[in-house]
């Protein structure tokens, strides 16, 4: 394994990798080492023949609370700016485009994927567990597709996977309002395998449900997760190139800044539809 990255922490055991996000923004938030190396990462873990399963986690009280809006402000000012034109649009589909590639590096990832999901997963969490092969949550996860709050149109990941997890009702009714679901209700719709005590007991279950894994014959998973994700691929691409071009297309708006502005003054926004 490399140098240590900034925004996770692998340890290896047997053939089972742990993934834990650990920020460094609050929450273990997705800032700019996020999304730089994350691809990095799992291209490393997908090499490694010793690695035969992946448990992604996150560390302290919950597992992300997505896109770190201060420390990626800068991905959004160029399209903000009045007048913006074709060439801060262009900068700005480009970024779109290399964070998607981000999380399409895990979902991509030959080596299978459980995520064991407590506290709030929100956003670009979301966008990453709809990315792995298997969730579990603890019993205080929430989750939430929030984007639609900041005046955002979701565009890593969620809209583009999601409706191969969920049913189409469950999925517009949770990208059209930006609601909050409890652990429960993300198993009765599918977002989630199981659902388990706590924190602890969650992990448990994904270190053992990898093990599991693990102890299959290796060139054997590779092939059924390689099939399987054969049905995907075609659809998911399509979709993420889409959303890109949609948002350097339209996502510039004063409402926009109005839900960035409110989040950071912690207010309800009052969006105008401009």
């Amino acid at each position: 394994m490399s140098a240590p990255y900034e925004s996770v922490a692998v340890e290896t055991a047997g053939h089972v990798a742990q993934v834990t996000l650990i920020g460094p923004g609050k929450g273990n938030a997705m800032g700019p080492a996020f999304w730089s190396e994350l691809p990095e990462l799992f291209a490393e873990l997908d090499a490694d023949p010793a690695v035969r399963a992946i448990v992604l986690t996150g560390s302290g009280r919950n597992f992300s609370y997505g896109l770190d809006l201060p420390a990626m402000g800068g991905t959004l000012a160029p399209v903000l700016a009045d007048g913006a034109m074709a060439g801060p649009r262009t900068e700005f589909h480009r970024e779109v485009l290399r964070m998607q590639g981000a999380i399409s590096a895990v979902a991509d990832c030959r080596t299978p994927t459980v995520a064991a999901v407590h506290g709030w997963c929100i956003g670009g969490g979301v966008d990453l567990i709809s990315a792995v092969d298997i969730r579990y949550a603890s019993a205080d996860a929430k989750f939430s597709v929030r984007e639609v709050k900041l005046a955002i149109v979701a565009d890593v990941g969620s809209l583009a996977r999601l409706p191969l997890i969920l049913s189409d009702g469950h999925l517009r009714e949770l990208a059209l309002t930006g609601k909050d679901i409890d652990a429960t209700r993300a198993e009765k719709i599918g977002l989630v395998n199981d659902v388990f005590a706590d924190a602890d007991a969650t992990l448990q279950a994904a270190h053992a449900t990898a093990a599991e894994i693990a102890a299959n014959p290796p060139l054997t998973v590779r092939g059924v997760k390689d099939v399987l994700d054969q049905q995907r691929i075609s659809q998911v691409s399509a979709s993420l190139r889409y959303v890109a071009a949609w948002n350097a297309a339209f996502l510039p708006s004063k409402d926009l800044s109005e839900g960035i502005e409110a989040t950071f003054a912690k207010r309800a926004p009052q969006f105008t539809g401009e």
